[in-house]
């Protein structure tokens, strides 16, 4: 059987993607399907998780996740719920927030507690060690906790479109490795 090409699913943060952020780049330059939410301002975690359940179920393509901000939170709290994990080939989540910091907008109390169940599939997360809304050593607890494999890119504040990433080609190659290797029919 020939290998298929996972989906490559974008799981935005609160208030989406603006066009100038690295997920939104990824969509115009490689097709990448962004999950789109209902409401974007007041996201309420039970909605985020069957919407991304109705988008992983659609087809039966596997999909890996790539995942921003409250993004990240949506995946772990997805794969604590879902039986149907085993569609997601791994996860990029890429600076995740604390979402029980005193601090959090109302309207992010949704999402609290944070899901701190150990991921069902590989993972990789990406933090800052300047990201002002979530401390690095924070972000590393629950990267351990989701047995996500952590990866520090220094001081880069929230890994978003003021933090120039550009296309973020350095994000793109932490997603390839993500990728199953390919399959020989001998």
């Amino acid at each position: 059987m020939p290998s298929m090409n996972p989906r490559i699913l974008l799981l935005p943060g609160w208030l989406d993607s603006g066009p100038d952020h690295w997920q939104s780049r990824w969509q115009a330059l490689y097709g990448d399907t962004r999950v789109e939410q209902a409401d974007w301002e007041w996201p309420r975690r039970g909605d985020w998780m069957a919407r991304l359940e109705d988008v992983v179920c659609a087809e039966p393509t596997p999909a890996l996740l790539v995942a921003h901000s409250l993004g990240c939170q949506l995946v772990a709290a997805w794969a604590a719920h879902t039986r149907h994990a085993h569609r997601v080939l791994g996860a990029l989540l890429v600076a995740p927030p604390d979402t029980e910091r005193d601090d959090t907008p109302p309207q992010l109390h949704h999402w609290r507690p944070i899901v701190r169940q150990r991921l069902p599939f590989p993972a990789i997360a990406l933090i800052s060690t300047d990201d002002p809304y979530c401390r690095a050593e924070r972000a590393a607890e629950m990267a351990h906790q989701w047995g996500a494999r952590l990866v520090s890119l220094g001081p880069k504040g929230h890994l978003n479109h003021a933090s120039g990433l550009g296309d973020w080609p350095e994000g793109r190659a932490w997603l390839d490795a993500l990728r199953p290797a390919p399959t020989s029919d001998s």
